[in-house]
């Protein structure tokens, strides 16, 4: 009996000794010591020369270190297996890790951060509204009441179930809004979304983005309004872009006037965009018309402001080199891959 615990005790030796590193090893394992030929069944074997009264303590022996070598052998199946599938999954997981592809922001939204940013250099701060408008909000209070013909310049979005709800046809109802706020002066940008139901072309879409700016304090003029817009084109275009003011109307601002620059797309020899004139009309402009003012509760004889309002597609086209204002909104990759992530 005590020959057999001094196998055993051996056996157990060499079991925790063995080398397994691969599938391979695990397997030898096994047949050295739990296969049909392994070393538990030669000891097994040597039970006949145990006395009777010891071999029911010689079986437990027995049974205990098998039941110790097959736990170990599966330690090493459960081992060496994920190591093989961790090498063949092609990861080489000491390398650095795959650089993510990093977004770039749309030319539009750089468009309209780089006009809100040339403005705030001025004192301008940005003011947002809702995008489905109420008639007054929209039109009532800019001095376009109810059958007013300056209503068809705009081709309108009715929502059907309540005609007097609208999609703005421009960020000016968020001039209105901040207005009746009565907090003077006024020095707001209000960019945004706006709809037309127009025809869809290479210069117009039945949706675009504006920003438009308000200013209202005691003695503002025509000059300043003029100054603060020469001072945006030759930030955004250059000292050399060539500008000009054609006399224009809309019915909450007197006087009014269009603001044109040289065609950046044909250098004013004429194109598509500029429909051949050499000259691309960016925005509008004017005095704030004293009935929209006394519509808000502001005394036209002691205040005055101007008004202006762009759409980004327009000064996107030409910042950018683009010819046709509908790939601002198709989702083309191939379009969008040509602004990398500057801003």
């Amino acid at each position: 009996m005590e020959a057999l615990r001094q196998q055993l005790a051996q056996l157990r030796q060499e079991i925790d000794s063995f080398p397994v590193l691969q599938p391979a090893d695990a397997e030898a394992f096994r047949i050295r010591f739990l296969g049909s030929k392994g070393s538990l069944k030669s000891i097994m074997g040597e039970m006949k020369n145990v006395l009777p009264e010891q071999r029911k303590e010689a079986g437990q022996l027995l049974n205990e270190i098998k039941s110790y070598a097959e736990s170990v052998y599966q330690q090493h199946v459960d081992r060496t297996a994920a190591k093989t599938t961790e090498t063949n999954s092609g990861i080489d997981r000491s390398r650095p890790g795959s650089p993510q592809a990093i977004g770039s922001r749309h030319p539009v939204t750089r468009m309209k951060n780089e006009i809100i940013g040339i403005f705030q250099k001025l004192g301008f701060a940005v003011a947002e509204g809702p995008e489905i408008e109420d008639d007054w909000h929209n039109f009532g209070a800019l001095n376009l009441p109810a059958h007013h013909p300056a209503r068809d310049m705009q081709d309108t979005f009715y929502v059907q179930q309540n005609p007097d709800w609208v999609l703005r046809t421009h960020t000016s109802s968020v001039q209105i809004r901040e207005m009746e706020k009565g907090n003077l002066p006024i020095r707001m940008l209000m960019p945004g979304r706006v709809f037309r139901n127009e025809t869809i072309s290479a210069r117009s879409h039945c949706f675009f983005h504006q920003v438009e700016g308000l200013y209202i304090d005691e003695q503002v003029s025509f000059a300043d309004l003029k100054q603060t817009l020469y001072f945006f084109v030759q930030e955004m275009y250059g000292k050399d872009v060539k500008i000009r003011f054609r006399p224009s109307y809309f019915p909450f601002t007197e006087p009014s006037a269009e603001m044109d620059i040289t065609c950046f797309i044909c250098g004013g020899e004429g194109c598509p965009v500029c429909k051949k004139s050499g000259w691309v009309e960016i925005l509008g402009c004017g005095m704030v018309h004293p009935n929209v003012l006394r519509n808000c509760q502001i005394d036209p004889e002691k205040y005055t402001g101007f008004a202006f309002g762009m759409g980004v597609e327009r000064p996107a086209m030409l910042k950018y080199g683009v010819n046709d204002l509908r790939l601002f909104s198709e989702n083309d990759v191939r379009f969008l891959r040509q602004f990398p992530a500057l801003s």
